[in-house]
């Protein structure tokens, strides 16, 4: 990866994105972690400060002060306006109102928190006339790494085409905090959730296999002649394999009556 490149090319796609849709700026989700970050200095450096609102949406109880902290930190650093919306109240109504609502449905459970999220981002993109920016990455993205509707309901992803290992790298070159990069990825859906805990696998030796899978085009047994475990590469593969669905539109029953 060429950053120096990179750092020019995805804020020149964002304007031309934004350009395209008659928008006349963005809201992106701060989470304090290193994608929004990442992809919050892409975009104001794309369009001004001025034209970014970054929304913070942490819940009670879950969400460590220190995540709202540093997306706060990183709206002041970059010069954005930001809104920090508490979903807890949004989350309990769901609770009260669904009368099956398991509480110990921990993904279930995360994946109408990340749903709420997209719903509150939607709300201030119509009413400011503004896409929302996505903050997925490819090893996400290939591997279904995302609620439907979700963290995955966005106008763009600018961070689409670059590997998770990719993003540190770009952040190191943007000047993202240390503490930010340093900090164990999650999505805070639930409690002592991290990304690479779920995943079952650190994100480098993730983004090799999906290089040699995707990029090389190499097949299962090819990469695991390699020297990777076949555990590993054969459950990379069910992942991009069972969340195909993700990556398209919803499928449509041929001829009409």
């Amino acid at each position: 990866m060429n950053p120096d490149h990179i750092k020019n090319a995805i804020p020149l796609f964002i304007r031309v994105q934004l350009k395209e849709s008659g928008a006349s700026g963005a809201v992106i989700g701060l989470s304090g972690g290193i994608d929004s970050t990442v992809a919050a200095y892409l975009t104001a450096h794309a369009i001004g400060h001025e034209n970014v609102l970054g929304i913070l949406l942490p819940v009670r109880n879950l969400t460590p002060e220190q995540d709202t902290g540093d997306a706060i930190d990183i709206a002041d650093r970059l010069g954005i306006e930001y809104r920090v919306i508490e979903i807890g109240g949004i989350l309990q109504s769901f609770s009260g109102l669904i009368p099956d609502y398991d509480l110990g449905a921990a993904v279930s459970n995360g994946n109408l928190i990340a749903r709420t999220r997209m719903c509150v981002l939607y709300y201030y993109a119509n009413i400011l006339n503004r896409i929302v920016i996505g903050t997925g990455n490819r090893t996400e993205l290939l591997l279904g790494y995302a609620t439907k509707y979700g963290d995955s309901g966005v106008d763009i992803e600018p961070l689409g085409d670059l590997y998770k290992t990719e993003v540190f790298e770009l952040a190191r070159y943007l000047g993202v905090p240390e503490r930010i990069i340093e900090k164990p990825p999650s999505a805070r859906l639930w409690a002592g959730q991290t990304d690479e805990g779920e995943l079952g696998m650190r994100y480098q030796e993730i983004d090799r296999i999906l290089r040699m899978l995707v990029d090389e085009n190499l097949s299962s047994e090819e990469v695991a002649a390699r020297g990777v475990p076949e555990d590993s590469v054969s459950r990379i593969t069910d992942l991009i394999r069972t969340s195909e669905h993700k990556r398209h539109a919803p499928p449509r029953a041929g001829g009409k009556t």
